[in-house]
């Protein structure tokens, strides 16, 4: 297994967690993972032989001449915590289409050899919030224990769902190993669920923030969150006026056809009435 994945640096860790994200519904996962990213110190850990789980389906060409083939980054990063609890962050740029079970279990055997006890991945819940409103967080824990203590911090249970891609599959492969392991989710319109939701992402930052005692300024991601909510709501407003347009028709037109159709059936009248 050390062959597919190179350790850059040897840190001694203090208690630390594993944070990891891909790209998944929204983008939400990825989007709190790289901001925790730029916002935090963390300084690279190790990196996965990308090519033992992608396979290319082509390549670029540029001006003629073909490059090489390009594989997604799966890096591991890793922050010295001033609290009791170092961080290990891992992003993986994209999913394979096959691998992903031995990917996941390559990850925690990364983490596992640094001393991780406790994983966090992130992931969109799509709901019926209107994308006005405020968007709450859920939490998911790969045992009671651990959905309890989310329960005592305040975050609300989500009951039955499924958690798509390795986001969810990374907690699955946890629980085998009897690694506690979290997954919070931010909620995300059902009907915007095509779209980059950082507001949703906005809310897990915040919270995991509390929960790992970390501090990350988030003015950037407010900007960012209230940027992308005016221009969700700018999508929302052309396609209403589209619908109108589409299955309306102007009253004045309509009201056009109807005085057509009471003078035919005036004629129509008369006509009748002269041949009686």
């Amino acid at each position: 297994m050390d062959k597919k994945y190179k350790l850059n640096s040897r840190p001694k860790l203090k208690s630390p967690c594993l944070l990891a994200a891909w790209p998944g519904i929204s983008n939400v996962a990825l989007i709190v993972a790289t901001y925790l990213a730029r916002k935090l110190e963390f300084k690279e850990l190790a990196e996965i032989d990308s090519p033992s789980f992608f396979d290319p389906i082509g390549v670029l060409v540029k001006d003629g001449v073909v490059e090489e083939p390009q594989f997604p980054q799966n890096r591991f990063y890793y922050l010295k915590n001033k609290q009791d609890n170092d961080i290990i962050l891992f992003i993986g740029e994209d999913q394979p289409s096959a691998k992903s079970y031995e990917l996941a279990n390559l990850i925690l055997d990364v983490g596992q050899r640094f001393g991780v006890k406790k994983i966090y991945t992130f992931a969109a819940a799509l709901t019926r919030i209107h994308h006005s409103e405020q968007p709450r967080a859920w939490a998911v824990g790969t045992n009671p224990q651990v959905a309890n203590e989310l329960v005592e911090r305040g975050l609300s249970g989500s009951g039955n769902l499924q958690i798509s891609g390795l986001n969810g599959l990374l907690l699955g492969v946890a629980k085998e190993r009897n690694i506690d392991g979290v997954c919070l989710l931010g909620e995300v319109p059902s009907y915007a669920s095509r779209l980059q939701n950082p507001m949703a992402a906005l809310v897990i930052v915040q919270i995991l923030s509390k929960l790992l005692q970390l501090e990350v300024d988030i003015s950037e991601l407010e900007q960012i969150a209230s940027e992308a909510k005016q221009h969700v709501s700018q999508i929302a407003a052309e396609a209403m006026e589209d619908y109108i347009d589409y299955f309306t028709e102007p009253i004045w037109e309509s009201g056009e056809d109807d005085d057509d159709d009471l003078d035919n059936d005036d004629d129509d009248d008369n006509e009748e009435a002269s041949n009686n």
